[in-house]
Order: structure tokens, then C-alpha cells, then sequence
């Protein structure tokens, strides 16, 4: 009876640390939504056009799901060319591939580039974070067609693993407005695989 009292108690202190920890993750990514949210609504920081923003509500997200946030082996590329990343317009700006990401999503083997903006190197803000454009099997019917964006922090040096987490996908401002010049992601990130998470794709209210 002794045995079976402690076994019980260790298991509700399990579910109680694994819901506790569900939640925090949940909070993490409705925090995240938030901040987008607002800054969409502020005329002073959204991309929205000035009639769209007239009527905006909130963006569409896919349910949280921690399932896409994975560890993925991290391939560093240090000979890796800077090279001139494509957009939606004439602008060409300098990228650098920092490294090779692999992972499995849904059962699939997926690799994913991760480039540093040359631009960004140096910055207090943006100079610890690396971008990954990617497009998916979602594109063009749940997700943007262009392609979505995610900004992954640069591990401690020696660490051979990334943390990607697709919860916090989110859309080029080309997306909400063709004023905008956006990168369009490279080929060797198209994945075979449908990313059910993160922003979904604007539609305008009527």
C-alpha cells in the first residue's frame, strides 16, 4: 500500500510539472501573437496599408502545437559565400548561409539553411539572430504563398544543436502590402512537408 501511495503521488507530481509546462510553452507563444498583434494595429509600426488597417482585428494564427517546435543538428557552413539574397523587387540584400539545420517534422527528414544578414552583424538588437525563410506544403492554401519567416537565436558557441520553433512562424510584410521589398526564400528550403503552426495566411476583412 506504501508502494503503490508514493508511485501514485510521483505520478500526480509528473502531470502537474508536464501541465505546468504546457501552459508556460502556450503563454510563451500567446505573448509572441501579442506583440505581433500590436504591432499591427499601431499606424505607426504596421505594415498594413492604411485602409486595411481601418478594419483590422487580429492575424490568424494555427493552434499552438508544441509538436513543431524541434532541436535540430546544427551543420555549421563557415566557407560559405556571402551572396545576395533574392526579393520581391531589385533590392539584392548580403546574406551569409551560417549553417545547415536538420530535424524531423511529422515523421519527415527536413534540412533547413540558416542565414546571418550582413547588415545585422553588428547590431545590439538583431546581430544574436539568424533568419530562415522557408516555404512549406501549406503555401498558397493555409499559409502565405511567398513563404514564411523565422528569426532563431545563434547557440553558445560548441553547441551542435538549434532550437526551431515553427510556432512563431510569421508572414513578409509582402504578405499585407506590395509596397514592401521582401526576401523570397531559397530553393533549398522548400520542405516536403506541410508546418501547421505558426501565422496563417491575411485575409482582408470585407
Amino acid at each position: 500500500m506504501k508502494t503503490l501511495l508514493i508511485n501514485t503521488l510521483i505520478l500526480v507530481s509528473f502531470i502537474g510539472c508536464t501541465n505546468s509546462s504546457k501552459k508556460n510553452y502556450e503563454d510563451e507563444i500567446k505573448l509572441f501573437q501579442y506583440k505581433l498583434n500590436t504591432e499591427f494595429a499601431d499606424a505607426t509600426t504596421s505594415p498594413l496599408t492604411a485602409e486595411d488597417i481601418k478594419t483590422f482585428k487580429a492575424l490568424d494564427f494555427f493552434d499552438i502545437d508544441e509538436d513543431y517546435k524541434v532541436t535540430a543538428e546544427l551543420i555549421l557552413t563557415p566557407e560559405a559565400p556571402i551572396f545576395e539574397m533574392q526579393t520581391t523587387t531589385e533590392r539584392k540584400p548580403l546574406y551569409k548561409k551560417y549553417g545547415i539545420a536538420k530535424f524531423t517534422v511529422n515523421g519527415i527528414n527536413c534540412e533547413l539553411s540558416l542565414y546571418q544578414n550582413q547588415d545585422f552583424i553588428n547590431s545590439s538588437t538583431y546581430g544574436n539572430l539568424l533568419f530562415m525563410p522557408f516555404n512549406d506544403l501549406t503555401n498558397g492554401k493555409t499559409s502565405y504563398g511567398g513563404g514564411r519567416f523565422i528569426d532563431v537565436e545563434i547557440p553558445t558557441k560548441g553547441n551542435n544543436t538549434i532550437e526551431i520553433d515553427f510556432n512563431k512562424a510569421y508572414n513578409p510584410y509582402c504578405a499585407y502590402n506590395h509596397s514592401y521589398s521582401c526576401p523570397i526564400p531559397p530553393a533549398e528550403n522548400n520542405l516536403n512537408v506541410s508546418i501547421n503552426a505558426g501565422e496563417k495566411a491575411y485575409h482582408k476583412l470585407p
